[in-house]
């Protein structure tokens, strides 16, 4: 029987402390091996450079080179390695310019193992990761913001129940499990959802959701 592939994380956080229990986090899953560590930033892109990882985590406040600046020089340069922002700030400016930065997700450090190991597996995966309040914060940010002129087109059943399930923080193959269906069915349901509501990820398309009131974050 083969191993599940490794997720390959690099991690960037100028307390050492803090860094050691993030790793210890990780590697609690025998899925994910954090192949380096930092305390600054600079060197933080230097070793996304040189491991080519899967998935890189980041502080935002970090010596010689915030978190923004790395992610967007590590999504400039190295685009296949996707970022996930572990951070103590809440504040709308930290949270959006972290996202424009190219940030898959954005999670606090009051989050819990298993959901920072949640976070670490969706962004490998392709998908987004957003702690609850953040989300909330986004669905107040773009409130209003989508075209009259565009037309919505209804959901079906099964799409609805997709999409309150990616609500939920769950990735395509649990969502398969739970609605018995294959992940690559969940995947193509996704972007007829994503067409209908004119949006381009599961995090605009949940968003959306919840500004028209068809669900509610818990």
């Amino acid at each position: 029987m083969s191993e599940l592939p490794l997720i390959r994380v690099v991690l960037a956080d100028d307390h050492a402390v803090v860094r050691k229990g993030i790793r210890e986090f990780l590697e609690e899953d025998p899925a994910i091996r954090v192949v380096a560590e930092t305390s600054d930033g600079e060197q933080a892109v230097a070793l996304v450079a040189r491991e080519k990882p899967d998935v890189a985590v980041f502080d935002i406040q970090m010596p010689k080179m915030n978190g923004m600046d790395a992610t967007r020089r590590v999504k400039k340069e190295f685009p296949q390695t996707r970022v996930l922002m572990l951070t103590a700030y809440d504040d709308d400016p930290y949270i959006f310019a972290a996202l424009q930065a190219g940030a898959s997700g954005y999670l606090l450090k009051t989050a819990s193992s298993d959901e920072l190991v949640h976070a670490v597996h969706a962004i490998a995966a392709g998908e987004s990761a957003l702690s609850p309040a953040v989300a909330k914060k986004l669905v107040l940010r773009t409130t209003g913001s989508k075209s009259k002129d565009e037309t919505i087109e209804p959901l079906t059943e099964r799409e609805m129940e997709i999409l309150q399930l990616a609500a939920k923080g769950m990735g395509n193959k649990q969502i398969g499990v739970a609605l018995s269906i294959s992940d690559r069915t969940v995947q193509g349901h996704l972007a007829n959802i994503y067409t209908k509501l004119h949006v381009g990820t599961r995090t605009e398309a949940v968003m959306f959701a919840v500004r028209e009131k068809w669900i509610v974050l818990e």
